[in-house]
């Protein structure tokens, strides 16, 4: 049975754990729906309504990072953790980093007030949560990104959890037409370049723009006709709620 995973194209969440399953070359069918329409069986799987939820036979995983260790500790062959017990922590704590401070900023403080807020309760963004992430939270988030990030290539010498946590991130801002100002952080810039040009972020960037593209009921549709592997059935045929932001 092929691993099954529950969860948008468009969420960094959900990237993050397709990202490593490319990786590792691992067989896996989606369902792509928003969390925010999942019916009841979804809310079963996944009782805080939260993606990406992984299905492995009988065994349910919830959380990114959960997901991520779990590919890692049963499929170890290619490794996108560092072998080296101290730099492995060193790496899961830049991926804790991105799922609160990145996300914080980038995914609740400014995609979710301009794109997903509108969708789910009908309401303007709030401007002065927008204003104050652009002006301080990313800023302050990439001022210490650029003292930590590499000029060339990946954080340990190979892509890891780290590398791919990061610019899962840097890729969903982009949807509301967030840019890095190079001048100011250069070394962030370059690298969430090198990284979303990287074939698999090129793979799964020609899905989510199938995405982006159509209405949220057309949204299988569309990606079946691009060649994503769905699963049969879907699980997002609740109705549409509204999301409670994870700010901080």
């Amino acid at each position: 049975m092929s691993l099954q995973v529950i969860g948008s194209y468009l969420s960094p969440y959900v990237r993050k754990v397709l990202v490593c399953l490319e990786l590792k070359g691992l067989k896996y069918e989606i369902d792509p729906i928003a969390p925010f329409v999942g019916n009841e069986e979804f809310a079963r799987l996944s009782p805080l309504k939260r993606v990406p939820v992984l299905l492995d036979g009988e065994l349910v995983l919830n959380d990114s990072s959960v997901i991520c260790q779990y590919l890692e500790d049963k499929h170890p062959a290619p490794a996108l953790y560092p072998q080296d017990i101290g730099v492995r922590a060193k790496a899961r704590w830049i991926e804790e980093y991105a799922d609160t401070r990145l996300a914080d900023g980038l995914l609740w403080r400014l995609f979710y007030q301009l794109s997903i807020r509108k969708r789910t309760t009908g309401e303007p963004p709030d401007q002065a949560v927008v204003d104050r992430a652009r002006d301080v939270e990313i800023p302050a988030a990439l001022d210490y990104l650029e003292g930590l990030l590499p000029v060339q290539g990946f954080l340990f010498g190979s892509i890891s959890i780290a590398d791919i946590s990061i610019a899962c991130y840097f890729r969903t801002a982009a949807f509301v037409k967030y840019e890095i100002d190079a001048a100011r952080w250069p070394r962030v810039a370059a690298f969430v370049a090198r990284m979303q040009s990287l074939p698999v972020f090129q793979k799964l960037a020609h899905y989510e723009d199938c995405t982006l593209r159509v209405r949220l009921n057309e949204q299988r549709a569309a990606l079946q006709s691009a060649g994503a592997p769905l699963t049969r059935e879907t699980m997002g045929t609740g109705a549409v709620r509204p999301v409670v932001p994870r700010v901080s």
